[in-house]
């Protein structure tokens, strides 16, 4: 039998509670593959402030660094939201300071629409029907880490800054990881950016389009973010790996979780070169239903099914967890998020129990 290594780290909020759900999923599935899971447990973010004055300790991300993947939650709350912007009391600086320090550049975030959940989008049905689309967001650079970035006075006020920073490698490495993952796929990928205006997104086309010459079998396009924010809502269908950077794919895969039919229905996953990859709901952590049982868990179970994929190579497992969430949407079972009006909603126990029962 095989083994791994799992980092935990649920957070705040919601994150418990769904990621709880993702781990009895991960279980169920990893004990038909014939895989054993080796599980540490760890706070991180507003949880660690309460228990260590810090959001992210040092040795929390030593232990990521030695497991074979880490499952993650959700971080941040009102408790803690008087943290200065940049203070490692603030639960958002865990995330980064984990994705920074594992060097994992790369997020994949599938957008996939169930057909049982076509009626659901807030899109018309012929919008949404077939959407099978992967957004690639670089993670750890542009305006989310790159240096100046504070708050000063000057004589007229107060003032911030945030800079904007990319550099060759840090496109490229990116940029391949798409090419190569839209050669799994449809090869056809299309890069966004903002080259009218931005200096940064000059030298990311140019990179890109540099890079799409390695890569003939693969049609390489590039839309102006604001151009492929309102396509992505009038034609989604025509879209199949999606490459851009950090901030932009923040944004679109947000407005693109209406198409599925709410942010609780998408994982992602967080890769590098050779360290563990992050695999976490695109959710935050839900304050306002925390404790209530309500969480839809689907996008945290779609995470373990991620973690099986790249972290364990076991496709056949990640297949399995991904047929048992169509085949308990199509039995009609929902949370409050994603349920039609007169419908009944389930718990997030219930929809875990409807994913495990579906689950061969």
């Amino acid at each position: 039998m095989t083994r791994a290594r799992i980092v935990v780290l649920p957070g705040d909020g919601i994150g418990p509670e769904v990621i709880d759900a993702a781990r009895r999923v991960l279980d169920a599935a990893s004990s038909r593959a014939g895989l054993e899971l080796d599980y540490t447990d760890e706070l991180i973010g507003g949880a660690s402030v309460d228990a260590h004055g810090i959001s992210l300790r040092p040795e929390v991300l030593k232990l990521c660094k030695s497991a074979d993947a880490v499952l993650f939650g959700a971080v941040g709350g009102p408790t803690w939201d008087d943290a200065a912007p940049q203070s490692e009391r603030r639960p958002g600086a865990a995330l980064l300071g984990l994705r920074k320090g594992l060097g994992v550049f790369a997020n994949l975030r599938p957008i996939r629409v169930d057909p049982s959940m076509v009626s659901n989008s807030a899109l018309r049905p012929e919008r949404v029907r077939d959407v099978d689309l992967l957004v690639v967001r670089e993670l750890t650079g542009g305006l989310y880490f790159s240096r100046p970035k504070r708050r000063y006075q000057t004589p007229r006020g107060e003032a911030a800054v945030d800079t904007m920073r990319y550099s060759t490698p840090e496109i490229e490495r990116v940029a391949i990881r798409a090419f190569e993952l839209a050669r799994r796929r449809r090869r056809r990928l299309c890069s966004v950016d903002k080259a009218n205006i931005l200096e940064s997104s000059r030298l990311w086309r140019s990179v890109v389009t540099r890079l799409a010459e390695r890569y003939p079998d693969v049609a390489c396009t590039h839309m102006l973010v604001d151009a492929f924010a309102m396509d992505l809502l009038r034609r989604p269908q025509t879209y199949d790996v999606v490459v851009t950077e950090n901030l932009f794919g923040d944004i679109l895969t947000d407005e693109a979780s209406m198409l599925a039919g709410a942010l609780g229905m998408l994982p992602s996953a967080s890769l590098g070169e050779s360290t563990p990859g992050i695999y976490e709901p695109i959710h935050g952590s839900a304050p306002d239903i925390a404790g209530k049982g309500i969480a839809n868990p689907i996008g945290a179970i779609l995470s373990a099914a991620m973690l099986l994929r790249w972290s364990l190579n076991n496709d056949q497992a990640a297949d399995a967890i991904e047929q048992a969430v169509s085949r308990a949407l199509a039995q009609g079972v929902r949370t409050a998020d994603i349920a039609a009006d007169g419908q009944q909603p389930v718990g997030t126990t219930a929809m875990t129990e409807a994913v495990l029962d579906a689950l061969t």
